[in-house]
């Protein structure tokens, strides 16, 4: 079994970290309250999470929260704190296994720490569209996948669209995979990512989203990956003035609740938040697609070259690593059902 200590490394292993003083003053406070019932038999959920307000998922959570209060007449209510006020998106996740916090939103790369059959979500160009994404998590394999935690103490509640990752860099135009040699590109803490960049020819370099701004101003990295969403919100556009929309990768976020939390809620709670849950994600879509037209436009008001390079070449240098999975039948296996998913 995966232990917390396998996962990630414990903030409690980093004496010396940032933030490990205040990290120690807010955890009594978040094991005490993580799941309150106050005097007047309201229950109360803590969701924590390191995206700004203005973020499409955020504001998602927002909307879930508001319908879980208006839903259950105010029985079962959700507060959330964005921006990493309760810690970064590590420490949220060792906190929710333990049971000292309700729920928050990771990237699925971060659940392939416990689940491998995660690893597939992060395939370069697995989806052949967002419509085959969307069938592929609305359906069965989204299913297992959000269960196939549970041994871990976590639950998956549902999956947020994250749109499509490409490259942004500082001063070199990716027009093609050739562009990126020598270049160092930040990734999340995944294998599936790293061997990606690798086959394109950069050099991956995993660097927690929170210290991002800072490595790329001072030139530790020399672009990264993500969404349109994310690289306004993060104002990463203000370092990086070339943004290449090759869109490698279509990784969903995933609202995962501890499981201790979830077991304490009765069944009537459990209907309320999941129907809360289930109505955000289709506000959260709908979000989503709204914030990647107007993102593009102001980026590249902001001087942001947009290129639209032609894919064929990025997919032709990755068409190897679904093989590499062969030796772990249930990834393989779950590659070929998301191939097999008709839209």
């Amino acid at each position: 079994m995966i232990s917390i200590k396998d996962s990630f490394t414990s903030p409690f292993q980093k004496k010396n970290r940032p933030g490990y003083i205040a990290f120690l003053i807010i955890l009594p406070i978040l094991i005490s309250f993580s799941a309150c019932q106050n005097s007047s038999n309201e229950k109360v959920l803590k969701l924590a999470h390191g995206l700004d307000p203005t973020h499409p998922v955020s504001k998602a959570m927002v909307f879930m929260a508001d319908r879980c209060d208006e839903i259950s007449e105010g029985k079962l209510k959700i507060e959330i704190y964005p921006s990493g006020q309760l810690g970064s998106e590590q420490q949220c996740v060792e906190l929710l296994q333990i049971g000292s916090l309700a729920i928050t939103k990771v990237s699925a790369a971060v659940m392939e720490s416990f689940t491998e059959e995660y690893k597939a979500l992060g395939l370069p160009y697995i989806f052949r569209s967002k419509e085959h994404s969307f069938s592929v998590l609305d359906g069965e394999i989204g299913k297992e996948l959000l269960r196939s935690t549970e041994p871990y103490w976590i639950r998956g509640l549902c999956f947020y669209d994250a749109g499509a990752r490409s490259f942004y860099t500082i001063n070199t135009p990716i027009n093609h995979p050739d562009d990126l040699a020598g270049l160092k590109i930040r990734v999340m803490k995944s294998n599936t990512a790293m061997e990606n960049v690798k086959a394109q020819g950069g050099s991956p370099t995993p660097i927690s989203w929170g210290e991002l701004y800072t490595a790329l101003q001072s030139g530790v990295v020399d672009g990264a990956e993500n969404n349109p969403p994310s690289f306004y919100t993060s104002h990463h556009y203000e370092v990086c003035k070339y943004y290449s929309l090759n869109e490698h990768t279509m990784v969903p976020d995933v609202l995962i609740i501890s499981l201790k939390i979830w077991k304490g809620l009765s069944e009537q709670e459990k209907n309320w938040l999941q129907q809360a849950i289930d109505e955000s994600v289709v506000v959260q879509r709908k979000l989503w697609a709204e914030s990647e037209k107007e993102s593009l436009k102001v980026v590249e008001e902001a001087g942001v070259t947009i290129i639209y390079p032609d894919k064929k070449p990025f997919a032709a240098r990755v068409v190897h690593i679904p093989d590499m999975y062969k030796d772990s039948p249930k990834v393989y296996s779950l590659i070929q059902r998301i191939k097999a998913n008709k839209e």
